[in-house]
């Protein structure tokens, strides 16, 4: 295969607008991923918990086969497993140690179980390997509207205990000190975010959803610290990143999964450079002087102009 070729196969726009009109409940649901994604994300990056959700996703991605092996409701199966293995990370995982190996320990099982039951699986090829690296798929009226739903129940459960959670995520000694209910909120925090990987692999699959739930997050908070604008910038960037893969993903032969992770990947890649720059300007509008009569270095007050 030539290099025309492959671009076809990646880029290919060819009754662009007709497949356009017969995707948009996709690309309703994948907005709605995307706004719960980039809430959900900023406190799985400020609780340290990128490796759980990696975790928890594999757990899900065995549900999911094992509903698709019986026959039943893929969703269901992959929130079965996202939700057991959420409440086993929050109930044992106390401690950052213990948690990190209880999801060494989940993530090669679920991914197993989750194989041998795709190996057992006698259906169409396809529908394996959408469980693993997303798919665009026809979401009709009915599957829109319960995916929407289930993602406003999150939203608002995050929203009904956002204040107490963040204070738990940025100092849980002192929130359990003043008397917050630190181990509930955490049990809490990781049921939202099993439904919310759940809900998730139906668009970027179960190997990169880090990507959805992950990187908007981190890339914002490399451009600002501000806790109001992280948020808002978490959900614009996993937004364009879901959404724009969507459309550019239409059409061609190859899964979603690539075009979501790479525009993700992007945006993190931009970020990064502009909290670099900002970085450096700041160091730069500082004199660093060795202090007289200690030897040590010493920062002025920022030079003014």
């Amino acid at each position: 295969m030539d290099l025309g070729s492959i671009l076809h196969t990646i880029f290919n726009f060819e009754n662009y607008g007709e497949l356009l009109a017969l995707v948009q409940n996709s690309i309703w649901a994948g907005a709605v991923l995307g706004l719960l994604g980039g809430l959900i994300g900023t406190f799985v990056m400020k609780r340290d918990l990128a490796f759980a959700v990696h975790g928890i996703s594999e757990l899900s991605f065995a549900g999911a086969s094992f509903a698709l092996l019986i026959g039943a409701d893929i969703i269901f199966g992959s929130l079965a497993g996202s939700v057991a293995a959420a409440l086993l990370l929050g109930l044992m995982g106390v401690r950052a140690r213990d948690k990190n190996s209880i999801i060494g320990v989940i993530m090669p099982f679920g991914l197993g179980l989750g194989i041998l039951f795709l190996a057992l699986y006698q259906g169409r090829a396809a529908n394996k390997f959408g469980l693993l690296t997303g798919q665009i798929v026809s979401v009709d009226t009915v599957q829109l509207q319960v995916l929407a739903g289930t993602a406003v129940v999150v939203m608002l459960a995050l929203a009904a205990i956002w204040r107490p959670l963040s204070f738990a995520s940025v100092d849980p000694e002192m929130a359990e000190a003043r008397g917050v209910p630190v181990r509930g909120l955490a049990i809490a925090f990781m049921v939202l975010l099993g439904v919310s990987v759940a809900l998730s692999i139906q668009i970027v699959g179960a190997l990169l959803v880090l990507a959805l739930l992950i990187t908007p997050a981190a890339a914002a908070l490399r451009v600002t610290t501000s806790p109001r604008l992280v948020v808002l910038l978490s959900v614009v960037f996993a937004i364009t990143a879901t959404v724009g893969g969507i459309l550019l993903a239409l059409g061609s032969r190859i899964p979603i999964s690539p075009y979501v992770t790479t525009l993700s990947f992007l945006i993190y890649v931009v970020c990064r450079i502009i909290g670099n720059v900002r970085a450096k300007r700041g160091i730069n509008g500082r004199v660093v002087r060795p202090h007289a009569a200690m030897g040590q270095a010493v920062e002025d007050q920022p030079v003014a102009g």
